[in-house]
Protein backbone atom coordinates (compact mmCIF):
# COMPACT_ATOMS: atom_id res chain seq x y z
CA UNK A 1 0.00 0.00 0.00
CA UNK A 2 1.45 3.32 -0.99
CA UNK A 3 0.71 6.37 1.86
CA UNK A 4 1.16 9.74 0.55
CA UNK A 5 3.89 11.75 2.05
CA UNK A 6 2.55 14.03 4.33
CA UNK A 7 0.10 11.00 5.70
CA UNK A 8 2.99 9.32 7.48
CA UNK A 9 2.78 11.08 10.35
CA UNK A 10 -0.39 10.20 10.40
CA UNK A 11 -0.37 6.53 10.05
CA UNK A 12 2.92 6.49 12.52
CA UNK A 13 0.96 8.62 15.18
CA UNK A 14 -1.95 5.71 15.21
CA UNK A 15 0.58 2.78 15.25
CA UNK A 16 2.44 4.74 18.40
CA UNK A 17 -1.56 4.69 19.82
CA UNK A 18 -2.40 1.12 19.08
CA UNK A 19 0.73 0.57 20.53
CA UNK A 20 0.19 1.71 23.81
CA UNK A 21 -3.18 0.95 24.10
CA UNK A 22 -2.00 -2.35 23.93
CA UNK A 23 0.62 -1.72 26.37
CA UNK A 24 -2.11 -0.35 28.88
CA UNK A 25 -4.07 -3.49 28.63
CA UNK A 26 -0.57 -5.51 29.27
CA UNK A 27 -0.11 -3.50 32.45
CA UNK A 28 -3.23 -4.22 33.66
CA UNK A 29 -2.91 -7.99 33.91
CA UNK A 30 0.48 -7.93 34.58
CA UNK A 31 0.87 -6.57 38.05
CA UNK A 32 -1.62 -9.54 39.42
CA UNK A 33 1.47 -11.95 37.68
CA UNK A 34 4.02 -9.87 38.94
CA UNK A 35 2.78 -10.16 42.20
CA UNK A 36 2.21 -14.06 42.26
CA UNK A 37 5.47 -14.87 41.02
CA UNK A 38 7.15 -12.42 43.17
CA UNK A 39 5.64 -13.67 46.28
CA UNK A 40 6.54 -17.64 44.72
CA UNK A 41 9.63 -17.42 42.98
CA UNK A 42 10.92 -14.08 44.35
CA UNK A 43 12.24 -11.14 42.38
CA UNK A 44 15.23 -12.84 41.23
CA UNK A 45 14.66 -17.13 40.54
CA UNK A 46 18.45 -18.01 40.82
CA UNK A 47 18.69 -16.70 44.30
CA UNK A 48 15.85 -18.38 44.97
CA UNK A 49 17.16 -21.45 44.04
CA UNK A 50 20.08 -21.35 45.81
CA UNK A 51 17.94 -20.57 49.33
CA UNK A 52 16.03 -23.34 48.98
CA UNK A 53 18.95 -26.00 48.53
CA UNK A 54 20.46 -24.10 51.48
CA UNK A 55 17.73 -24.83 53.35
CA UNK A 56 17.21 -28.38 52.36
CA UNK A 57 21.14 -28.86 53.02
CA UNK A 58 20.88 -27.23 56.70
CA UNK A 59 17.37 -29.02 57.51
CA UNK A 60 19.26 -32.26 56.12
CA UNK A 61 22.49 -31.66 58.20
CA UNK A 62 20.25 -30.75 61.37
CA UNK A 63 18.12 -33.56 61.56
CA UNK A 64 20.71 -35.67 60.40
CA UNK A 65 23.46 -34.88 63.07
CA UNK A 66 22.37 -32.73 65.27
CA UNK A 67 18.68 -33.64 66.41
CA UNK A 68 17.61 -36.81 66.43
CA UNK A 69 13.96 -38.24 66.87
CA UNK A 70 13.68 -40.43 69.93
CA UNK A 71 9.65 -42.17 70.24
CA UNK A 72 8.71 -42.46 74.06
CA UNK A 73 7.44 -46.27 74.49
CA UNK A 74 6.26 -47.40 77.52
CA UNK A 75 5.41 -45.91 80.82
CA UNK A 76 8.95 -45.12 82.18
CA UNK A 77 8.74 -42.35 82.16
CA UNK A 78 5.25 -40.98 83.05
CA UNK A 79 4.27 -38.55 84.04
CA UNK A 80 6.59 -36.27 82.36
CA UNK A 81 6.70 -37.69 79.10
CA UNK A 82 3.77 -39.74 77.81
CA UNK A 83 4.38 -42.72 75.54
CA UNK A 84 3.63 -42.89 72.03
CA UNK A 85 5.01 -38.79 71.69
CA UNK A 86 7.96 -37.70 70.14
CA UNK A 87 11.31 -35.50 71.61
CA UNK A 88 14.02 -34.39 69.91
CA UNK A 89 17.53 -35.07 71.51
CA UNK A 90 20.31 -32.38 71.26
CA UNK A 91 23.64 -34.09 70.43
CA UNK A 92 25.55 -31.17 70.61
CA UNK A 93 24.48 -30.16 74.67
CA UNK A 94 27.33 -31.99 75.98
CA UNK A 95 29.93 -30.77 73.93
CA UNK A 96 30.98 -28.22 76.21
CA UNK A 97 30.15 -29.70 79.67
CA UNK A 98 28.82 -33.01 81.21
CA UNK A 99 25.64 -34.53 82.34
CA UNK A 100 24.07 -32.73 85.27
CA UNK A 101 21.94 -34.57 87.66
CA UNK A 102 18.17 -34.00 86.70
CA UNK A 103 18.78 -33.90 83.01
CA UNK A 104 16.87 -36.23 80.85
CA UNK A 105 19.09 -37.89 78.24
CA UNK A 106 19.02 -40.90 75.42
CA UNK A 107 20.79 -43.74 75.82
CA UNK A 108 22.14 -46.14 73.75
CA UNK A 109 22.32 -49.15 75.41
CA UNK A 110 21.91 -52.15 72.28
CA UNK A 111 22.46 -51.06 68.99
CA UNK A 112 22.25 -48.34 67.08
CA UNK A 113 18.62 -47.71 67.05
CA UNK A 114 17.93 -48.48 70.02
CA UNK A 115 17.66 -45.51 72.46
CA UNK A 116 16.17 -45.34 75.91
CA UNK A 117 14.91 -42.09 77.71
CA UNK A 118 16.24 -41.54 80.90
CA UNK A 119 16.91 -38.93 84.12
CA UNK A 120 20.64 -39.24 85.32
CA UNK A 121 20.53 -39.29 89.44
CA UNK A 122 23.93 -40.15 89.76
CA UNK A 123 27.02 -38.83 88.42
CA UNK A 124 30.66 -40.50 87.92
CA UNK A 125 32.31 -41.43 91.46
CA UNK A 126 29.24 -41.29 93.22
CA UNK A 127 27.54 -44.07 95.69
CA UNK A 128 23.55 -44.51 94.55
CA UNK A 129 21.45 -46.45 96.89
CA UNK A 130 17.03 -46.73 97.50
CA UNK A 131 15.59 -46.92 100.54
CA UNK A 132 11.82 -46.59 101.51
CA UNK A 133 10.46 -44.32 98.42
CA UNK A 134 13.99 -42.27 98.76
CA UNK A 135 16.75 -41.78 96.59
CA UNK A 136 20.50 -41.45 98.41
CA UNK A 137 23.61 -39.79 96.94
CA UNK A 138 26.53 -40.82 99.25
CA UNK A 139 24.43 -41.07 101.62
CA UNK A 140 22.59 -37.86 101.26
CA UNK A 141 18.44 -37.88 100.53
CA UNK A 142 17.97 -36.94 97.00
CA UNK A 143 15.31 -33.89 95.89
CA UNK A 144 13.20 -35.13 93.08
CA UNK A 145 10.86 -32.74 92.79
CA UNK A 146 9.78 -34.19 89.15
CA UNK A 147 8.65 -37.03 90.83
CA UNK A 148 4.76 -37.38 91.49
CA UNK A 149 3.77 -40.36 93.03
CA UNK A 150 4.81 -42.41 96.33
CA UNK A 151 7.08 -45.29 95.33
CA UNK A 152 8.98 -47.97 97.73
CA UNK A 153 12.45 -49.22 96.16
CA UNK A 154 14.98 -51.21 97.72
CA UNK A 155 18.64 -51.08 96.68
CA UNK A 156 21.75 -51.77 97.98
CA UNK A 157 24.30 -48.87 97.63
CA UNK A 158 26.33 -48.82 93.93
CA UNK A 159 29.27 -47.29 93.73
CA UNK A 160 29.47 -45.79 90.10
CA UNK A 161 33.27 -45.46 88.23
CA UNK A 162 34.90 -42.66 87.24
CA UNK A 163 33.30 -41.93 83.72
CA UNK A 164 30.08 -43.83 84.72
CA UNK A 165 26.40 -42.16 85.20
CA UNK A 166 23.46 -43.31 87.24
CA UNK A 167 20.06 -43.13 85.22
CA UNK A 168 16.56 -44.07 86.18
CA UNK A 169 12.79 -43.42 84.92
CA UNK A 170 10.28 -40.66 86.48
CA UNK A 171 8.01 -43.71 86.87
CA UNK A 172 9.32 -45.72 90.02
CA UNK A 173 5.30 -47.30 91.00
CA UNK A 174 7.02 -50.12 88.71
CA UNK A 175 8.50 -53.01 90.27
CA UNK A 176 12.74 -51.97 90.21
CA UNK A 177 12.71 -55.66 88.32
CA UNK A 178 10.47 -54.03 85.47
CA UNK A 179 12.19 -50.89 85.24
CA UNK A 180 15.28 -50.16 82.37
CA UNK A 181 17.46 -48.14 85.00
CA UNK A 182 21.27 -48.44 86.03
CA UNK A 183 24.71 -47.33 85.52
CA UNK A 184 25.96 -46.09 81.59
CA UNK A 185 29.25 -45.09 80.26
CA UNK A 186 29.76 -41.49 79.09
CA UNK A 187 30.14 -42.50 75.56
CA UNK A 188 26.87 -44.35 75.89
CA UNK A 189 25.11 -40.84 76.78
CA UNK A 190 23.73 -39.60 73.13
CA UNK A 191 22.54 -35.90 74.47
CA UNK A 192 19.97 -34.26 76.09
CA UNK A 193 16.28 -34.57 75.23
CA UNK A 194 14.50 -31.16 74.32
CA UNK A 195 11.42 -29.99 75.69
Amino acid sequence: MLVPPGNTRTIHARRQQNLSRGMEGQKQSSPEAHWVQRVVIGRNPYITLIRIIVLVVTCLVVFKFVLIPIRVEGVSMLPTYKGGRINFVNRLAYMFHEPQRGDVVAIRLAGRHVMYMKRIIGKPGETISFHAGQTFINGQPLDEPYLKTEWSWEAAPRQLGDDEYYFVGDNRTMPMMDHEQGKAHRERIIGKVLL
